[in-house]
């Protein structure tokens, strides 16, 4: 199903996955880039298929079918399909709502359902043996057309009327990927699957195929956003924005048939480093000028580009500090010049002291954003989205979620995580998120019955006192900012390094859809596409046997890795494996103040560090209070004694020993697993994940031996089963 040389993984589009649709007598009513994009991907699955295609671009069952030019042939190059009569033996419809001519049993199908599907979304029905899919905008249809490919044959049962339409409008990743090889995070920044898609050796790449696949995979899974270069801009990034705009358009142009518009990390001191003016004070009329006339020059270029992403005053990046400003300053500046085309600025709030003293404890990295942010509630233009990372650290395997995102109701909020797995195993463990960002998103600030995360992504949490959870305000109800996650792609030809890493791309983009989802139903559709039955021996016991890796696999890792929320156990740089005290007396702030008496970090009102205090109730009492304090986040909220009892009845120190133990073991079950898998798939896939699976053993039983000797070593309470502690 593309011209993508074979040695690259289809993912979750399989030519197989096309047979149910390629099958069918389709007949297309619609113009524009997007219809055309969906007929050229039923014309090619037709082709491979034997069915049938009609495309009558303004309605008319008469007017001639012209040839899709936006999705290339296949490289099989296989005649074109036979053309569906008009009426007949049409039996899928795909139609703009607006078109002027529709089948009478169309139309009975969509009776009823006059509801706006917005611009992307789509309504489904289907009666006897044909089957209707409505869209009021061309983005609904191939949205709609993926989500057929996704139900396979179930697409074409007889069904009531269903409407589908995204929860959250703004669904982007984030590539950290440079377009000089950097000589500290080499081309992809936290990339773990090769070099970037997008740049090659200080270029762009000359054959964008790859690009176009990717589109292809986002469509499908739903994400409708990329920024394609580092947030920590360098020399040659920074001039994307000017002389090397022209990169960006390539890229713009071969993801636009898919739906997927292109956004840029900029440097705040572009006016400087780009412009040659002397600062880059955001109320400066020179610097407000200078931004407003290269924002003009990327929109003349790529008129549907979709904004800018900053980083600022964070970890050495520039920012509005210098001049005496704060981040409201500095984001309406750019807000201001992309307000005119429809544009938005993602300011990320990841920002802290990675400068400060160890023996300090007053300091805490977990305060920082909303200390920084919260103040400024309600000064943001409403085309600057906050960008929020889920947690108040960094990403780790277990923190609560960020009280920004409950404390700034006037404010868009976008909620970041992070796809690619810095801290969760480089896609070199098995991990998958779906469970973890699921959580996150289903996360309720004000309480059980309040709005969740979602809610707030979404703008549909009515603006809420941050610390009471009653309503109150008078701006009403703000609009959401979305979901971003830092992207795990690369030019590994399985795209991810790891294959079944593959199911966190995939599952981001679904819980982006629609954050309620079931993550091991998602998962269950990742492996039903991209395992096809037919392409697999044993296609029951492969799906079984994928589940068995994958749905448990996020809480495996957090057995054998740092305990009970404390986080930052890791190797300073690279971030991968073990290192118990590598951050403890470092200036960044992530400290696990282990003694011989206990551990944890003190951040409540009455002892410590007042980060409970940021939360609104009931969460700022629950997480005050030992006793009431999730098992799982104690460790992050308070320092105990070893000997502390959790809920499950075990000590603190024996907690440690036995989780460690116990994940080590879950890792050999997991290879176990996969073992039985020899000669039912992918040979080449396979041995891959054979590969990372031993990795994986060897990583986690390391992490156990260091976290309990180091354990073992402070407390000198032994393990109560008498197992081998180093």
């Amino acid at each position: 199903m593309s011209d993508v040389a074979p040695t690259v993984h289809p993912a979750w589009l399989p030519a197989e996955a096309f047979g149910p649709l390629g099958r069918r007598h389709t007949m297309a009513h619609g113009t524009g880039l997007l219809v055309d994009t969906v007929v050229g991907e039923v014309a090619r699955a037709c082709a491979r298929y034997g069915g049938t295609v009609r495309h009558t671009p303004a309605g008319d069952p008469a007017a001639p079918a012209p040839h899709p030019t936006t999705v290339p042939s296949p490289p099989d190059r296989t005649p074109a399909p036979p053309v569906a009569e008009p009426d007949g033996d049409v039996d899928l419809l795909l139609a703009l709502r607006d078109a002027p001519t529709l089948p009478a049993w169309a139309r009975r199908l969509a009776a009823g359902a006059a509801t706006p599907l917005g611009d992307e979304g789509f309504l489904l029905a289907g009666a006897g043996e044909r089957t209707l899919l409505l869209a009021d905008a061309p983005a609904g249809l191939l949205y709609g057309l993926f989500h057929l490919v996704r139900l396979g044959r179930a697409a074409f049962d007889a069904r009531p009327v269903e409407c589908h339409r995204p929860a959250l409008a703004l669904r982007m990743l984030d590539h950290w990927d440079n377009v000089d090889v950097h000589p500290v995070t080499g081309q992809v920044e936290r990339g773990y699957a090769g070099g970037s898609i997008f740049w090659r050796d200080g270029a762009a790449r000359g054959d964008l195929a790859r690009v176009r696949e990717y589109g292809r995979l986002l469509a499908a899974c739903g994400v409708n956003a990329v920024a394609v270069n580092n947030v920590n801009v360098h020399a040659t990034e920074a001039r994307l924005l000017t002389e090397r705009l022209g990169d960006v358009a390539a890229i713009a142009d071969v993801l636009r048939p898919y739906g997927v518009r292109v956004h840029l990390s900029v440097t705040f001191a572009a006016p400087v480093v780009l412009g040659g003016l002397p600062n880059a004070d955001p109320l400066d009329a020179a610097v407000r000028a200078w931004w407003a006339d290269a924002t003009r020059r990327v929109y003349d270029r790529i008129p549907d580009f979709g904004g800018y992403l900053v980083k600022a005053d964070s970890e050495g990046q520039p920012g509005p500090f210098t001049y005496g400003r704060d981040h409201a300053d500095g984001a309406n500046l750019l807000a201001a010049t992309l307000a005119p085309f429809g544009g938005v600025v993602h300011w990320r709030a990841f920002v802290y002291d990675h400068r400060q003293d160890w023996r300090d404890r007053s300091t805490d990295r977990a305060r920082a954003a909303f200390d920084h942010f919260a103040p400024l509630d309600g000064r943001f233009r409403e085309n600057v989205v906050l960008q929020v990372k889920h947690g108040p650290i960094d990403f780790q395997v277990r923190e609560p979620v960020s009280p920004v995102l409950a404390a700034m109701p006037a404010t868009r909020l976008a909620v970041e995580v992070q796809v690619t797995q810095e801290y969760t195993g480089q896609q070199r463990h098995v991990c998958y998120l779906g469970p973890w960002w699921s959580e996150i998103l289903g996360f309720a600030p004000w309480g059980p019955d309040g709005p969740t995360v979602a809610d707030v992504a979404a703008g549909t949490a009515r603006t809420r006192d941050g610390r009471t959870g009653e309503a109150g305000g008078s701006r009403g109800q703000t609009p959401g900012g979305g979901l971003v996650g830092v992207s795990n792609v690369g030019a590994d030809p399985f795209w991810t390094g790891h294959p079944l890493a593959q199911a966190n791309l995939y599952a981001f983009g679904r819980l982006a859809w629609d954050p309620g989802l079931d993550p091991v139903a998602v998962l269950d559709e990742w492996i039903g596409l991209t395992f096809p039955p037919s392409t697999t021996g044993e296609p029951g016991l492969v799906r079984r046997t994928l589940h068995a890796v994958l749905d448990g696999s996020w809480w495996t890792y957090e057995r054998y890795t740092a305990p009970l929320g404390v986080g930052f156990m890791v190797r300073p740089g690279h971030h991968y494996g073990p290192d118990v005290d590598g951050y403890e007396y470092t200036p960044w702030g992530t400290y696990h103040f282990a003694d011989r008496d206990g551990v944890g970090v003190d951040r409540t009102r009455a002892t410590g560090t007042g980060f409970t205090g940021q939360f609104p109730r009931p969460w700022s009492e629950r997480y005050e209070d030992l006793d009431r304090c999730p098992d799982e986040l104690l460790l992050f909220f308070h320092h105990v004694p070893y000997g502390h009892r959790l809920r499950s009845g075990r000590t603190v120190i024996q907690h440690i020993y036995d989780t460690h133990f116990a994940g080590v073991e879950q890792v050999e079950a997991m290879r176990g697993q996969w073992r039985r898998l020899a000669g039912l798939v992918d040979p080449a896939l396979y041995a891959r994940v054979s590969e990372r699976l031993d990795e994986q053993r060897r990583c986690a039983a390391e992490w156990r031996d260091q976290i309990n000797s180091y354990f073992f070593r402070k407390s000198g309470v032994p393990d109560e089963h008498g197992r081998r502690i180093w």
